[in-house]
């Protein structure tokens, strides 16, 4: 078999391996058969929200278990087709071929990192929050060039984006921001991307133009709805009025509109200001509320599980999942799954598809990789 078409089928492989070992596939198969005699059951429609959630995941299994068979029989049918091609010396199909494997392995991929988007809230629209760490205007302008990242991001893949909070650094990019991400498995995507990020580069504010490094923190977390009880004692919040601020336009107003929750046990606060009404800023600010309590829960069923449990730190040095280098060279480097890219500005544009990717499957296998920042 020729090299390049081996290293598409060893790719393929490799994706097809992570979508067996993440369904559990003999377990998978047999709970497939279990729902579909749940459905061709005709009491199964006596309680609706129950035959929702039976039709869901029997959809999820169904489409997953399908699409890897598919994916199975393309990829022997297209490597026999090059091996004939090889024995009767016709090097136009060969190609062909080979191109047939690029394009099956390009699509396992996806296929792939679908499948793996089974958790319990994967589906659901996001809140993605930023926040600047220490340094100034440094840091903060690093929290704004993330802020655009994550919308970019979101745009390519056709979801839509509100600034949920703002706050403008003193002179230039933002302290925080908070987005809501709406879209298919927004949260499913953007979860791993929870953690502190770290940028160098030739600080545009010093004028001796020497090069700085700042960080910033990403936290994730998703969107619940009213079929997700998150129970909350009125009693534990402390609820603060102030008067929304930002650079201008719909971040200003002259009234106390913004509104901050904090829940006392935990720690967790939560504000909003994009609305010019109180009432509907307090109502978004518990909907960000229940989000994280909620996210708190599935963060700590993981850590039970011995799963990687993204959590927040100290915005500073030992505590990075990415570096992202802008000079003296260019590099965009992910230090839990060794991913880089050699095209900063790509990634600031929103590329980041091949480092959650990575990410997700790290969770699936929980294989460390032992990688070294870059300087």
């Amino acid at each position: 078999m020729r090299a390049e078409a081996q290293a598409h089928i060893d790719s393929i492989n490799d994706s097809l391996a992570l979508v067996r070992r993440f369904l559990d596939w003999d377990r998978a198969l047999r709970r497939l058969d279990e729902l579909n005699a749940r459905v061709e059951d005709p009491t199964l429609w006596n309680d609706a929200k129950a035959a929702q959630d039976v039709m869901r995941e029997r959809r999820r299994l169904d489409e997953a278990i399908s699409t890897t068979r598919a994916i199975e029989t393309e990829l022997n049918d297209t490597a026999e087709l090059i091996e004939l091609a090889d024995a009767e010396g016709d090097e136009a199909l060969a190609l062909e071929g080979v191109a047939g494997l690029a394009a099956l392995a390009e699509r396992a991929n996806r296929d792939k990192v679908k499948a793996l988007l089974a958790g319990e809230a994967d589906a659901n629209d996001s809140y993605i929050e930023i926040n600047a760490g220490a340094g100034g205007t440094e840091s903060q302008d690093w929290a704004e060039m993330l802020q655009r990242m994550y919308t970019r991001w979101a745009e390519r893949h056709g979801m839509k984006v509100e600034l949920i909070d703002y706050h403008a650094g003193e002179q230039a990019g933002i302290k925080s921001a908070t987005l809501l991400v709406k879209g298919e498995n927004a949260y499913g995507y953007a979860k791993t991307e929870s953690g502190v990020h770290r940028l160098v580069r030739i600080s545009p504010y010093d004028s001796s133009a020497r090069r700085h490094t700042s960080f910033s923190s990403i936290w994730v977390y998703p969107v619940i709805d009213e079929n997700i009880d998150v129970e909350i004692n009125e009693s534990e919040l402390r609820i603060d009025t102030y008067r929304a601020s930002g650079a201008g336009g719909q971040h200003i107003n002259t009234t106390d509109s913004a509104v901050r929750i904090t829940h006392l046990p935990t720690g967790i606060v939560v504000q909003c200001q994009n609305q010019r009404s109180q009432h509907k800023n307090k109502a978004e600010a518990y909907n960000q509320l229940r989000a994280r309590l909620y996210e708190r829960e599935l963060a700590e069923r993981e850590a039970a599980a011995n799963a990687q449990n993204a959590t927040k730190t100290d915005i500073g040095w030992g505590h990075q999942i990415r570096s992202y280098v802008l000079q003296p060279y260019q590099l965009v480097k992910d230090l839990r799954t060794g991913v880089t890219s050699t095209s900063p500005s790509d990634v600031l544009d929103g590329d980041l598809d091949e480092f959650m990717a990575a990410a997700l499957a790290q969770r699936v296998t929980g294989e460390t990789v032992a990688v070294e920042d870059v300087d």
